[in-house]
């Protein structure tokens, strides 16, 4: 079977635009894809990055603290002995505790309208039907 040359040549169709434009989208697409997954991980890593950084922190200002309150004892010492008191460990604070909900038993429950009351007992009584 003999294939037809066009006489034209080679000429750039409506449809070629369009299988074009669909791989470009194709690629797009992917190339987007992969870009969100790098900066995903990019910002997980900086955030490793962050919490080690502020944990550090954190251990440095324990013990300077310490040792900071060490000198101030170990310097308090001599004065406190003299008043009467000995140094020893500070006095533990109680954690607050939070206002909660109260449980259901415990409410105070709000008194009805006679027309709500029938109205409930209507309803209630329409599910034993």
């Amino acid at each position: 079977m003999a294939v037809r040359k066009s006489p034209k040549g080679k000429q750039t169709s409506l449809r070629h635009v369009w299988l074009a434009s669909l791989g470009a989208v194709a690629v797009a697409r992917r190339g987007a894809g992969n870009a969100v997954a790098g900066a995903v991980s990019e910002a997980c890593r900086l955030r490793g990055r962050a919490v080690g950084a502020a944990d550090a922190a954190a251990a440095g200002a324990r013990g300077m603290l310490l040792e900071a309150r060490e000198r101030a004892v170990d310097g308090l010492a001599p004065v406190l002995e003299r008043i009467g008191h000995t140094p020893g460990k500070p006095a533990a604070r109680k954690p607050q505790r939070r206002a909660g909900r109260k449980p259901a038993s415990a409410r105070k429950s709000t008194p009805r309208s006679a027309a709500a009351r029938k109205q409930a007992e209507r309803r209630m009584a329409g599910r034993g039907r």
